[in-house]
């Protein structure tokens, strides 16, 4: 069932929630709003799921209008991010609950509650409480619950948000899953921008109450409309008028007249990946991002001297939501020369790490100390 929000605007007294935001999810797909605090994400899925009522605009579910309709006439599960289960009752309570209201048999309940808890890999745990249950298998055990009454739609505000990152981690993989099951069509709240690129088919990323830009995950991420969007989907670094990504930041041991002089106050082992923390010989900060191989043929170090260039920059030009201009700046152009001053020395590497330590850096204490040692001994 298709979802619409058509030129929805809420306000909170003078807050602005959601400012003319239009949203279209398709059937059977599932679409995440991705935003940070304050974007007005939340604010919608309630108006979709009728928990607020919008000042102007209109929600349509499967084509028909919403307006004035009770959240449970609409045909919605909805999934909170505290659970809100029934501590008194059981699981096997707490998925039934919504069948018993409707008045369904027991024999249908009998039959739907199994299924269910199969399905969410809580079969076995029927008679326990939610107090014994881990974060997880409570999560679970909410989204059996809203599954329950065969919702057209199944709305989930920030499901996962008070768990730890690994059971996060683990329950996206599953809600993925359950979801090519099942095809019901499914809008999650999150502000975890990892989360909404592994689960969803579409993003919609919100800023202040309006639509930034929404599409398929890889089109936030290649194809940003504005910095915002730059800046949120993916680390990025601000480098004079233009952003670059840290997998477009080439790291090199000599000068070849492209690039900028920069050290190393940082390096980050990941794993597979190293992240190197530079700052430029401008004071600049920049975040690199190389392969375990590249970092271990560069023989990084904090402290060492190093020369880098943007192999892809992106500069926004106008205001925000104007598409993007893609640098010609690529390995082996040259910046026009800046102007020199009379009587200015060349640079060096002692002036580039005045600069460094002006901007903040600090040397190591084993360095500090040797080059002490080095300057009693002349």
């Amino acid at each position: 069932m298709s979802i619409s929000a058509l030129n929805v605007s809420k306000r909170f007294g003078d807050f602005v929630a959601l400012d003319d935001v239009s949203v279209e999810v398709a059937t059977g797909s599932l679409t995440a709003l991705l935003g940070p605090s304050g974007s007005g994400k939340s604010t919608l899925l309630r108006v979709i799921a009728g928990l607020e009522t919008p000042e102007s605009g209109q929600v349509r579910i499967a084509g028909e209008p919403m307006d004035g309709r009770a959240p449970q006439d609409r045909g919605v599960g909805f999934v909170f991010q505290h659970y809100a289960a029934f501590k008194h009752m059981t699981v096997y309570d707490n998925v039934a609950f919504g069948m018993k209201i409707r008045k369904r048999s027991r024999a249908d309940i009998q039959a739907r509650v199994a299924e269910l808890l199969e399905l969410v890999q809580l079969q076995g745990l029927a008679k326990r409480y939610p107090s014994q249950l881990s974060g997880g298998q409570r999560q679970r055990m909410g989204l059996a619950r809203a599954l329950a009454v065969d919702p057209k739609v199944l709305l989930l505000d920030e499901p996962f948000g008070a768990l730890d990152a690994r059971v996060r981690t683990e329950l996206r993989i599953w809600l993925r899953r359950l979801h090519d099951e099942t095809h019901t069509t499914t809008v999650i709240v999150t502000h975890d921008q990892e989360e909404a690129m592994e689960v969803a088919d579409e993003v919609v990323l919100m800023h202040r109450g309006r639509v930034e830009q929404s599409g398929p995950p890889l089109d936030l991420y290649e194809q940003p409309v504005n910095a915002f969007v730059m800046s949120f989907v993916g680390q990025a670094n601000r480098v004079g008028d233009g952003w670059v990504r840290p997998h477009d930041v080439q790291v090199l041991l000599e000068p070849d007249g492209t690039t900028r002089e920069a050290m190393v106050s940082r390096l980050v082992h990941l794993g597979f990946e190293v992240r190197a923390e530079l700052v430029r010989d401008d004071g600049t900060p920049l975040s690199v991002q190389l392969s375990r191989d590249e970092a271990e043929r560069l023989e990084l170090e904090t402290g060492q001297i190093v020369y880098v260039k943007p192999t892809r920059e992106r500069v926004f030009e106008g205001a925000p939501g104007k598409r993007p201009t893609e640098s010609t700046r690529r390995p082996g152009s040259r910046r026009a020369p800046r102007p020199t001053q009379a009587g200015r020395r060349p640079r060096d590497r002692r002036a580039s790490r005045a600069r460094a330590l002006r901007a903040g850096w600090r040397a190591p204490r084993s360095r500090r100390r040797a080059r002490g040692s080095r300057c009693r001994g002349r």
